[in-house]
């Protein structure tokens, strides 16, 4: 049993942070009870070591703290969470305690939730094909099976609708394992809450779900555990119970904030826009938690959402998270004005693995070629319809015409496709191929022949 040390030598509180003195033995991410002069418990967790002081970094508010008498206990272990398969069906709060009314978790295992760096020997590569329903998604930024991808939002835009559809819609194909989703929620409002909580009951993704939800009115320390205790979560079910888990955690923006705001408290010497130099490190000890192992068949998938300030992608959030994940899913305010929903911006988004997770024996044969002379095509009928605004109509040749037509159903129906329709990787090659045959067979460079033959629609005439 670890040594539980107590003391009652805090010498002052600023902010989240307390700092007591005259402590020895003291480790850094150390598990603290702080008992209060009315005999209420509050927990912390040791953020720093110097000699005999220690920093503990309060999870609730420090209101009504007394110095004198605020008796402060060492556990000497870290933050645990409490972990079974039970969990499945639940909701929690930010920091693991459940939340739906329902019966305390029955633990099979404590685990850290700091998590154990995978060792890059035992990471198996990412190869699987997830199909999410979302034509932008499945066939043109494939996500697959222990990648991380992020969606890029700005505030406003319908990222909330996004997430809840992966959630009810994703699933590994041709496979009889068991898919779950861990949903870690930071920083979002009572009614953002309420949304999620409803869409998951009402269409039943809830029974294969764990909920972590850290409303904006709970203490900002509290958003720093909450994606660390959803990744333990995922991490037991992928590599314990054997499970493909898709974890989504909305808004990443709200946990940098939280961190920059301990930052803050710390006194430490402020990065790019004040948030901490650590940013990148901090955020790859989440992002890197993704990931399949080498004999083990579970998986962990992340899409980690965030809203760009000001739609900056320049800003330090989106252009770190850019930096240790593998491509993003770019929402654009254009397309969501024009009623277009998801409104997926396909040409900067990218998956980085996708090529990875297609072809024959996963998706089908085609999926590669119709994936690049879809981009192709969208590229140059939006350029022909910027020239068309400069020039005028008249100025477009026969060709460029039929590239304006591609180009606004391709918006309008591939695109546009709502957020309660769930279509088959089938169902988009095929729509593909209706919307590649608007154009010129001469045009379709990127296809070979044989495919052509195959799968292009025959136009009467």
């Amino acid at each position: 049993m670890p040594m539980i040390k107590e003391y009652k030598t805090v010498s002052e509180v600023v902010g989240p942070l307390m700092m007591v003195e005259g402590v020895e033995g003291i480790k850094f991410d150390e598990l603290v009870d702080i008992q209060i002069q009315d005999g209420s418990t509050r927990r912390g967790q040791v953020l720093e070591v110097q000699e005999d002081k220690a920093v503990v970094q309060l999870f609730e508010s420090a209101a009504g703290i007394n110095l004198r008498d605020t008796k402060v206990r060492f556990r000497g272990k870290p933050l645990e969470l409490a972990v079974s398969e039970d969990m499945l069906g639940r909701v929690f709060d930010g920091m693991g305690k459940v939340k739906d009314g329902g019966p305390e978790i029955l633990a099979e295992q404590s685990l850290d939730i700091n998590g154990q760096a995978i060792n890059p020997i035992r990471r198996d590569y990412p190869d699987e094909f997830i199909q999410t329903g979302i034509s932008a998604i499945d066939h043109l930024n494939t996500l697959v099976r222990g990648q991380k991808l992020p969606v890029f939002s700005g505030s406003g835009l319908p990222h909330k609708e996004l997430a809840a559809q992966i959630a009810r819609q994703a699933t590994v194909l041709n496979s009889d394992e068991k898919f779950a989703v861990v949903f870690a929620a930071m920083g979002i409002t009572f009614e953002e809450a309420e949304y999620f909580m409803e869409d998951f009951r009402k269409t039943g993704a809830i029974e294969r779900s764990v909920m972590f939800i850290n409303l904006a009115n709970d203490p900002a320390i509290e958003r720093i555990a909450t994606p660390k205790m959803a990744l333990t979560t995922a991490e037991y079910l992928a590599y314990e119970k054997d499970m493909h888990v898709l974890v989504i955690m909305t808004d990443m923006t709200n946990y940098c904030e939280a961190l920059r705001e301990v930052s803050a408290a710390r006194r430490e010497v402020p990065g790019r826009r004040g948030y901490p130099g650590y940013l990148y490190t901090n955020l790859s000890t989440l992002y890197e938690r993704a990931g399949r192992l080498v004999g083990k068949k579970g998986s962990v998938t992340q899409i980690p959402i965030l809203t760009m300030p000001e739609d900056d992608i320049t800003h330090p959030i989106p252009d770190l998270t850019g930096y240790i994940t593998e491509g993003q899913i770019i929402l654009a305010r254009d397309l969501y004005n024009a009623g277009y929903k998801p409104p997926i911006n396909v040409l900067p988004s990218l998956s980085r693995l996708k090529d990875k997770g297609t072809g024959e024996g996963k998706t089908r044969a085609d999926h590669a070629a119709t994936m690049n002379q879809l981009f192709a095509a969208y590229a140059q009928g939006k350029q022909v319809k910027e020239l068309a605004v400069v020039l005028g109509e008249s100025a477009l040749s026969e060709t460029d015409k039929l590239y304006v037509k591609f180009t606004t159903r391709f918006e309008e129906e591939y695109i546009n496709q709502g957020f309660y329709t769930n279509r088959s990787i089938i169902d988009s090659l095929t729509l593909g191929w209706e919307l590649l045959s608007i154009l010129p067979r001469t045009e379709l460079k990127r296809i070979k022949d044989d495919m052509l033959d195959e799968y292009l629609p025959k136009t009467e005439g």
